[in-house]
């Protein structure tokens, strides 16, 4: 068997090479914690562990081994176990994927967390698994990280409506509502009571200075079923924030309406593409007979919609950009005396004066050198939000 250098012998370019020091030929649940916290010290993003295979560390986008042998089904056993729970491998052989929160305190005030999906795989003809940790940052961002426009800044905090995020697996929507409350929670006057309800919690409040205020976090399924029985939940503890991790179900959506029809302000998420789009593809989640009483009743409730891509920004790193739309009275009450059938178009024409279109957004950061002409294009093609 080959031998391994020493970490203290690699050269300083080679340091994302080497495997954990500590290493044994079996894992134990004690290891597993002091194992992951060195993959976060090696600047890792992301930690996937399969059966076969050595655990690596993605670091600025390259996998490197964290470990120096592979792991067996004794070392995944206990892995599953340590990260989910004992009834992993019951859920994994029922043909689910399973997404988690996993939380390590190296002290009393310290907390590293991570967002997992565990999921079934083949490997040498056997039922296997593979578990992918996302390290999550400690402290949610602000706008200004995110260089989010002033016009989705001063929009973002309605007395009482729905605020809808929108875009693909992976556009950032998490981090973008996870700002948005972070400003709530820093005004002068706090925001009262937040209550989210997330799958899984991705960020935290702790360090989040906010007397005037009170945050509840609510994981699903791990606390409640479903997103809808949240909703509900939330109405019998007189919040004035309610956050819905996604919008995925017409149960779901009357739910976040009913709220937003009391007083309450709600935030959510759905995976599609564009303004238009987003309210057409809603109010399609209803059988015929009802849309019309629906669509009237989302629109009665919306004040802001945000749909955000990520790209690659020339240099290194991702760039959101950004397609939004707001709803004051007027433009509510333009849509509410047409028919619902004609509101797609009719807020395609609306976007430019009431908002800006991902066309626009993409032109002014490619004029910028920011993206590259090839996702110029894309954006520019990507949620018919244009004239």
């Amino acid at each position: 068997m080959a031998t391994r250098k020493p970490i203290s012998l690699l050269k300083a370019e080679d340091q994302f090479a080497a495997t954990w020091p500590a290493e044994s030929p079996r894992f134990t649940d004690d290891q597993i914690d002091t194992f992951i916290l060195w993959c976060v010290k090696q600047n890792s993003s992301d930690i996937t562990i399969q059966t076969d295979r050595p655990v690596y560390n993605e670091i600025n986008g390259v996998l490197y081994p964290a470990t120096y042998r592979s792991l067996d089904a004794a070392d995944m056993a206990v892995m599953l176990n340590r990260i989910y729970g004992p009834e992993a491998q019951a859920r994994l052989a029922s043909a689910r994927d399973l997404d988690v929160s996993y939380e390590i305190r190296p002290d009393r005030y310290t907390r590293i967390r991570f967002r997992v999906n565990i999921t079934a795989i083949l490997s040498r003809g056997r039922d296997s698994a593979q578990i992918t940790m996302r390290v999550l940052p400690s402290d949610p961002p602000t706008m200004k990280d995110l260089n989010i426009e002033k016009e989705i800044i001063d929009a973002w905090a309605p007395r009482q409506g729905v605020v809808i995020v929108t875009g693909p697996t992976g556009s950032g929507k998490t981090t973008l509502l996870a700002a948005g409350n972070r400003m709530m929670l820093e005004r002068p006057g706090g925001c009262g009571k937040m209550l989210t309800y997330e799958s899984p919690i991705e960020y935290v409040y702790d360090s989040v200075h906010s007397p005037r205020s009170l945050v509840a976090q609510t994981e699903i399924p791990r606390h409640l079923p479903d997103f809808a029985r949240g909703v509900r939940n939330a109405l019998r503890r007189k919040p004035e924030i309610i956050l819905v991790g996604e919008a995925r179900d017409r149960e779901t959506i009357n739910a976040a309406i009913e709220a937003a029809q009391t007083g309450h302000t709600v935030y959510t998420t759905t995976h599609t593409l564009g303004v238009a789009n987003t309210v057409s593809r809603m109010i399609s989640t209803y059988d015929m007979g009802e849309r019309e009483e629906r669509a009237l009743a989302l629109m009665e409730t919306l004040r802001l919609i945000v749909t955000q891509s990520l790209v690659p920004k020339i240099g290194g790193g991702r760039l959101g950009v950004r397609e939004w739309m707001k709803f004051p009275d007027e433009v509510r009450e333009k849509l509410m005396d047409m028919h619902f059938t004609k509101w797609q178009s009719e807020i395609r024409r609306l976007l430019p004066q009431w908002g800006q279109t991902m066309e626009r957004s993409a032109e002014q950061v490619f004029e910028l050198g920011l993206i590259d002409r090839r996702h110029y294009i894309l954006l520019s093609s990507s949620t018919g939000g244009g004239d």
